[in-house]
């Protein structure tokens, strides 16, 4: 008995277990392909479902990511995404940050029954989101469209995209087949047919994110008769040379006519407002009978681009108003050809390069980084000599390898690599090349010249030593000796003015008798007295007569005294 009350209570807990939707052991599927739409900031979470899908519902979970969060963030629900039959919902409520990285789960239920949670879907809504489809008005005036469009999320609170300023519009309009073309917020589709329907849809893009939106919804509009009005001015234009501006237009109206240039500043028509009102006049160019007017006081070279119209006026007030023209100073303008003047020295052709525009307007050369392409040639009879190239970035340029006794002719080119533009070639200039003799011979002579000019310098070098060395030589060490009859006067030595020398004792010895003293005290004095009278009349004595007078004078006494 006991075994069987077991038996059925087994059976029971296990008919309970089937009862109660397997309780015990779940049958639910985790739901699978989970993919995330994004428009702007609305979000759908979307999902495949493959299990029984008797009343199971559905509900997810996110995580939130923050760059500055470092630890593992919880698990939130999902709002808008609780318990939904559907195999998608709108979490848009949810996403606030736009940038950070987002994961999503969703898993299935029914009742208390709970599936696994689904693989985990990584986002960052920015990147994932797409552009909205902008909103678009049309208005058919004189044979032409003109349409305006609003950015997406123009009306809504929550904004993906910050700044709509970024967008670049493009418009598909069709009558028989259809044509692409970039527009402004506010602008005019002109060249029409008159009186035909054409249907339109815009796209916004982000150009710097390489981001394309959806298209609004097609507009059709039907065109107007255009009236040709021929005082309006026509094939209004820019010339541009070297940043110097000037707006051309013609006019085929018979009577007299006064024009007024207007401007206005191209970001106004980026903005979303109308700026109908902001044009405003150019200074010069106000009721003006000529067809041409100087833009250089509002063009300055890095101001950004520029709108231009003209408005025509007749006696009787009535007035009408031109096209626009746009103008973006550095795509508008052209590049003149520069200036050169060419050189030779030797066999070196040089040339000198002056930019484009210069000296006046130096400002060229900064604006667009040129370079300089030479052609350089031969000009002979030969109408087959080739014509050889060179490009420098500076404005000095030097040509080898040329061939003597030959005329040559240089031309130059402007251009600049970033903006894809050149300018006309520069006037031609011919210079002729020495013989082939002439270099060897400005060699030889250059040396002989130089060769003679520091023998001449060595010469005079030598000869100004040598005189110093006589000058020194004659005042310290002089060769002449003073004569004996000064040496022995009085019994005391008369040394030279400059150097001292000493002389060497000379003893004279004489035997005489006492009876003939007189005699030689006279002899002595007449001859002192003569010394001191000749020594008046000339300091200059040689050393050859002195001797002989005094071996005269030693002979004398001898014979004297014998």
């Amino acid at each position: 008995l006991l075994s069987w009350t077991a038996l059925s209570l087994d059976i029971l807990i296990i008919l309970i277990c089937v009862l109660r939707f397997n309780i015990c052991q779940t049958n639910l599927k985790s739901p699978q392909d989970i993919q995330v739409y994004a428009v702007n900031s609305n979000f759908t979470l979307r999902w495949n479902y493959t299990g029984d899908g008797t009343n199971v519902t559905f509900s997810a979970q996110y995580q939130c990511f923050d760059n500055l969060q470092t630890d593992q963030p919880e698990w939130r629900e999902l709002s808008g995404c609780q318990n939904v039959s559907h195999t998608e919902c709108d979490f848009s409520s949810s996403i606030t940050a736009y940038y950070d990285v987002h994961h999503v789960r969703i898993r299935a239920e029914r009742r208390e029954d709970k599936s696994p949670w689904s693989s985990i879907f990584e986002m960052i809504p920015y990147e994932i989101a797409h552009i909205g489809p902008p909103e678009i008005a049309l208005q058919s005036i004189n044979g032409a469209i003109k349409i305006k469009v609003s950015p997406p999320e123009a009306n809504e609170v929550r904004k993906m995209w910050l700044n709509p300023l970024k967008f670049t519009y493009y418009v598909v309009i069709w009558e028989n087949s259809s044509n692409v073309e970039e527009i402004l917020p506010m602008d005019i589709i002109d060249g029409l047919a008159p009186e035909t329907t054409y249907c339109l849809k815009v796209q916004a893009t982000i150009f710097l994110d390489s981001r394309e939106g959806l298209f609004s919804p097609i507009h059709c509009i039907k065109t107007t008769r255009k009236v040709n009005d021929l005082l309006c001015p026509t094939n209004v234009r820019v010339f541009a040379l070297n940043m110097k501006f000037s707006l051309l237009w013609n006019n085929h109206y018979k009577e007299h006519v006064n024009y007024t240039v207007q401007h206005l500043p191209g970001f106004l028509k980026h903005l979303y407002d109308d700026y109908s009102s902001k044009w405003r006049k150019v200074s010069g160019c106000e009721n003006i009978t000529d067809m041409k007017c100087n833009l250089s006081s509002v063009i300055e070279s890095l101001s950004g681009f520029h709108y231009f119209r003209v408005q025509a006026m007749n006696e009787n007030n009535k007035s009408c108003l031109s096209k626009d023209v746009k103008v973006d100073p550095l795509v508008t303008n052209e590049i003149g050809p520069p200036d050169i003047k060419v050189d030779i020295s030797d066999v070196l052709l040089h040339v000198k390069i002056t930019p484009p525009g210069s000296p006046e307007n130096e400002i060229m050369s900064d604006l667009y980084d040129l370079s300089y392409q030479i052609l350089y040639w031969k000009n002979s009879s030969d109408n087959e000599e080739e014509v050889k190239t060179k490009e420098t970035k500076q404005t000095i340029a030097t040509i080898s390898d040329l061939t003597p006794s030959t005329l040559y002719c240089v031309k130059v080119q402007a251009f600049s690599k970033s903006y894809n533009k050149s300018s006309d070639f520069s006037k031609e200039e011919c210079i002729g090349t020495p013989g082939g003799k002439g270099l060897p011979l400005i060699i030889l002579a250059t040396f002989v010249g130089a060769l003679f000019a520091v023998l001449i310098v060595a010469s005079l070098v030598i000869f100004f030593m040598y005189q110093a060395y006589n000058k020194i030589k004659y005042m310290f060490f002089p060769s002449c000796r003073t004569p004996l009859n000064i040496e022995g006067f009085g019994g005391q030595l008369v040394s030279s003015p400059y150097v001292p020398a000493a002389e060497e004792p000379v003893e004279i010895c004489y035997i005489i008798e006492s009876s003939i003293t007189e005699e030689v005290n006279q002899i002595d004095f007449k001859d002192n007295r003569h010394f001191k009278q000749s020594s008046r009349d000339s300091g200059n004595y040689s050393y050859d007569d002195n001797t002989s007078q005094s071996k005269g004078s030693e002979e004398t006494l001898g014979k004297d005294i014998l």
